[in-house]
């Protein structure tokens, strides 16, 4: 089993327009997470896939792959899935067991060992969606609505995501935080895009919950790392800050 990287990059962000290309420490956000995934051992490519000229340009210019898709999709998944089948138009090998892994263009701080757990976990049994979760530490993370929460059963199948607080704190809880990267065996990548949005994938604006709705299990795996996503512009100085401390 091989896999490859692929980091759905969309311009027209409706919280951070042109959020891909702001630029971190002097360098576009989208060559960080580019960068930090080709350090993955493991991994035989990195691809961007983006709907956007500038994008495009930018991740030619620092010397990466890129891939041009629709401006129609209505998550990164779907994007990816096209971007999958314009590689296979080209003559590019994937078989119907390749592990594609989606990192969000908005993870600037992925630890490549992060992408290493879940292409790992894709070949331990019959496996055909993982994920990451992290417990949460710091309190005010529970009530963020970005930050996304998972629970799971004992067999570490996501039972919901939702951007509320889950479980219901009437007794002691714990709460673990969904780190939106996944990997999906190329087949089920294909037949996740022929399903259609479920009310809750709509309501809370998770693309994972189309694969809950529609009957499908997410294996989730737990990691004791932690990432920074930019979802706002303020985002955007404490990754600089993460990594300045990092540094020192």
């Amino acid at each position: 089993m091989s896999a490859i990287v692929l980091i759905p990059a969309r311009f027209g962000s409706v919280r951070f327009p042109g959020k891909p290309l702001q630029h971190i420490l002097g360098r576009p956000m989208i060559q960080h997470v580019y960068e930090r995934a080709c350090r993955s051992k493991g991994i035989r490519d990195v691809f961007v896939a983006t709907d956007d000229n500038r994008v495009y340009d930018a991740v030619r210019t620092f010397g990466g792959k890129v891939l041009m898709t629709s401006g129609s999709h209505k998550s990164g998944t779907d994007r990816i899935a096209e971007a999958v089948e314009r590689l296979e138009e080209t003559g590019y090998p994937l078989g119907e067991d390749e592990v594609i892994i989606n990192v969000q263009g908005d993870e600037p701080l992925i630890d490549p060992i992060l992408i290493e757990d879940l292409a790992f976990i894709m070949t331990v049994g019959i496996v055909s969606m993982a994920t990451l979760a992290k417990r949460i530490e710091d309190n005010p993370e529970i009530g963020d609505p970005n930050v996304v929460k998972v629970v799971f059963d004992r067999n570490m199948d996501a039972l919901y995501f939702s951007r509320s607080p889950i479980p219901y704190q009437r007794n002691e809880a714990v709460y673990y935080k969904h780190i939106g990267i996944y990997a999906y065996r190329r087949d089920f990548l294909r037949l996740f895009t022929t399903l259609p949005q479920g009310l809750l994938e709509k309501a809370e604006g998770l693309e994972q919950l189309r694969a809950l709705e529609h009957g499908y299990k997410i294996r989730v795996v737990l990691t004791g790392l932690d990432t920074i996503g930019v979802d706002t512009p303020e985002d955007i100085q404490k990754v600089e800050n993460w990594i300045r401390n990092s540094s020192s």
